[in-house]
């Protein structure tokens, strides 16, 4: 199948997921939702279309051409097609998309180890993309059991926890491999931000409920900061208090903070905690003041492995990534890649 062709069916696929958010889903999509909520009590019907649109948005024929246009050897002939090994996360809904993309977009095979927690959506987009293009099927393959070394595989791209991931070194590092561990999004504030600056920050913190690695986790003020403004904009999303689970991680770690007399603010559904950490626990807000922006740069240099994106205005001079404007952290384009690490190359040089 040629480049041209496999771009014409994502595109096609990406106004069906346009159109589910627009009241007329598939029902493939539709069937898929309702055990994928079921089964995962994260995964809200709101979250799995914020997932939706958001891959919609990305999947535009004008955006997807131009992302290829920066791999001009893709339109070269392949001798074979490679067998590719993804291992998903489950945080939020469909995680796993772009891998899955990159892989079948690379001219590649697709091999899909499925979170538990993520088991419903991806096999009915993918069901969804056979429809449009048959010939993916022979391209696109889950499995329910971990990979044998001797599968066939000729590399593999997996996602997880630190702590999963040198499980995946230990098993995959003889082959060629992306491995990714847990990373999470900051925002640099200076001040001069305006309520619907905070406001579009609080989607960046609260949607997926904070579960993705794309949501902010810390945010960096300064030193005469008050915080008061911050809470004062994001007085909307109090309703996240009135889901269970969320609700049931606030109060483990306001009574965890109580009880270890913790320093804390509390607005009774955010935790805001000074910490030189970058992974916050699900409720829970960190922040970290600084004097003067030289100091952010060191920072952000120092713990760019952790970092995911950065949403704000500033750092305009700094090996670090652009800051994503406020209320965008969970809406990449093709060419942001997690981690930094270029899949799309990684896959065309195999």
């Amino acid at each position: 199948m040629d480049i041209e062709k496999r771009i014409i069916a994502f595109a096609a696929l990406g106004k069906i997921l346009r159109d589910s958010n627009a009241g007329s889903m598939s029902k493939i999509l539709s069937a898929a939702m309702k055990p994928a909520a079921a089964h995962n009590a994260w995964f809200t019907n709101e979250n799995i279309l914020l997932s939706i649109n958001s891959l919609g948005k990305m999947l535009d024929e004008r955006k997807l051409k131009n992302w290829i246009e920066d791999y001009p050897h893709i339109k070269n002939q392949r001798p074979e097609v490679k067998n590719v090994g993804a291992i998903m996360a489950g945080n939020i809904p469909l995680v796993g998309f772009h891998d899955f993309l990159c892989i079948l977009m690379s001219g590649n095979r697709f091999i899909g180890k499925l979170s538990s927690d993520d088991a419903y959506l991806l096999p009915a987009v993918a069901k969804t993309l056979i429809e449009i293009e048959p010939e993916f099927k022979e391209l696109i393959h889950f499995i329910d059991k971990p990979f044998q070394k001797s599968a066939g595989i000729s590399a593999y791209i997996a996602t997880g926890s630190n702590n999963s991931a040198r499980y995946f070194e230990y098993y995959f590092g003889k082959y060629p491999h992306i491995i990714r561990k847990s990373r999470n999004a900051v925002a640099l504030l200076d001040g001069t931000e305006s309520a619907s600056d905070l406001k579009n920050l609080g989607k960046d913190i609260f949607q997926y409920f904070g579960m993705g690695c794309r949501n902010v986790s810390k945010i960096f003020i300064p030193l005469d900061y008050n915080l008061d403004h911050f809470f004062a904009s994001i007085v909307d999303f109090g309703d996240i208090i009135n889901h269970n689970k969320y609700a049931n991680n606030y109060h483990y770690y306001r009574t965890i903070y109580l009880m270890n007399q913790e320093k804390f603010l509390d607005n009774n559904f955010l935790l805001v905690k000074e910490s030189r950490e970058i992974a916050s626990p699900v409720s829970t807000l960190y922040f970290e003041r600084y004097n003067i922006q030289e100091e952010l740069i060191k920072v952000m240099e120092e713990k760019k492995d952790r970092i995911q994106c950065i949403a704000g205005n500033i750092l305009p001079h700094s090996s670090s990534p652009k800051c994503i404007p406020f209320g965008n952290t969970q809406s990449p384009e093709l060419q942001d890649y997690a981690d930094g690490i270029d899949t799309m190359n990684f896959l065309l040089t195999l």
